[in-house]
């Protein structure tokens, strides 16, 4: 495990994503050193207590300064901020990578922080969410058997691009490469259009005068359709602003479907409701397709 090997890891933002990273590279002897860096002190004491990482730093800047692998693990709204604050600190060998939910604002990034550096940058989104958050919620084999998308700059050199694979391969990630303006279409439409549409129908039934009688009595339907609303709302914000153009397109898509919808129910179309019921179902059944 030699050629995979990590000095020092500096996961800033340790959460579920970037803790669970540091552990499965812990158990595997594939890093020698992991420091965490947050905003939370106290996070950072759980992280140090559950041995998510060896140190801990409130100083991004500081914390990098001898880094091997640079792991950006917060929501994407605040890397921008990051970015500008390491830039000046990194080694030049250093590998910077983040685990954002959106590609092509992160990879604008890269290029007007780290413009000297794109050879070593390399944008990632692990697929493996939850509605957890904090050094808490980091676990052991967190990847294993979930996909984790790289998105490499046309400047990512292809001896980075193996050396992370191997590290998440270590992790038990199946690994996809996607350019980033592709991997932004595909989430917007699969993940961010979802988490919009759950916040939307809370919202719809908060408003209705008997709101609580309908949370009362609501059961397993509604908690299917709304858990993903209960993700981080600062988080999604951000997220849906870096998206804005796929989650528009997207959203006019959806208002389509609702308008087919609308008037069939209008017209008492039955045969066009099961028609359209049917189609869905069928799809929702063979998902996910077999490997």
């Amino acid at each position: 495990m030699r050629e995979v090997a990590v000095a020092k890891l500096v996961v800033i933002g340790v959460g579920l994503i970037g803790g669970s990273f540091a552990l499965d590279l812990r158990r595997a002897g594939a890093v020698r050193e992991v420091v965490g860096v947050g905003r939370s002190a106290d996070n950072l004491a759980r992280a140090l207590q559950l041995r998510v990482v060896d140190a801990a730093s409130q100083d991004a800047a500081a914390a990098v300064a001898d880094a091997d692998l640079v792991l950006l693990a917060t929501p994407v709204g605040q890397m921008d901020a990051l970015l500008g604050g390491i830039a000046a600190s990194l080694p030049r060998h250093a590998i910077v990578m983040d685990a954002g939910s959106t590609k092509r604002d992160v990879a604008a990034l890269f290029r007007r922080h780290l413009a000297d550096s794109l050879d070593r940058c390399i944008p990632a989104h692990p697929i493996a969410g939850s509605d957890l958050s904090g050094a808490a919620a980091a676990r052991y084999s967190l990847y294993e058997g979930r996909k984790v998308v790289l998105c490499p700059l046309p400047e990512t050199a292809p001896a980075v691009v193996e050396r992370v694979s191997a590290l998440w391969r270590i992790c038990g990630a199946d690994l996809v490469c996607l350019d980033a303006e592709q991997h932004d279409a595909v989430f917007a439409a699969v993940s961010h259009l979802p988490h919009l549409l759950a916040f939307g129908y809370m919202n719809t039934i908060l408003a209705r005068p008997d709101a609580d009688t309908c949370l009362a009595l609501a059961a397993s339907g509604f908690r299917d359709f709304t858990r993903i609303a209960g993700g981080h709302p600062e988080m999604w914000r951000d997220i849906a602003l870096a998206n804005r153009d796929s989650l528009l397109r997207d959203l006019g898509a959806f208002r389509q479907q609702l308008d087919l919808l609308i008037g069939q129910l209008e017209a008492k179309d039955s045969d066009a409701l099961a028609a359209a019921f049917a189609t869905a179902s069928q799809a929702r059944q063979a998902w996910p397709p077999a490997r």
